[in-house]
């Protein structure tokens, strides 16, 4: 015996089969068997839930990481830019007051 039970509209849901052989169909009856695929797809629908979860937090942490790794390169890039923008004031300044010293003189 074949069960097929449809998801019901769930996120992530998926159609469940399952193969009850005729053995254990036979003892546990109709009900039993429908019972055991019940507590079984429960059990997968648990365990997806729970990998899921941890995957979530996993990207979530990760996430974070990066987020954190990404503020402190743009830190040290504006920390980069002012310094060099320093300088080019200097040097234009120095270039600027060289050239009237020299128009001047």
């Amino acid at each position: 015996m074949v069960l097929r039970r449809q998801g019901r509209g769930e996120v992530g849901s998926m159609a469940e089969f399952i193969y009850i052989p005729e053995t254990l169909r036979e003892r546990l009856g109709e009900q039993g068997s429908k019972e055991l695929v019940e507590v079984l797809n429960q059990a997968a629908r648990s365990l997806r839930e729970s990998i899921n979860e941890s995957t979530v937090e996993r990207i979530e942490r990760r996430i974070a990481e990066t987020k954190t790794e990404i503020v402190k390169e743009i830190a040290n890039a504006k920390a980069d830019l002012l310094k060099w923008m320093f300088v080019f004031w200097v040097g234009q300044v120095l270039a600027i007051i060289g050239f009237l010293y020299t128009l001047l003189r």
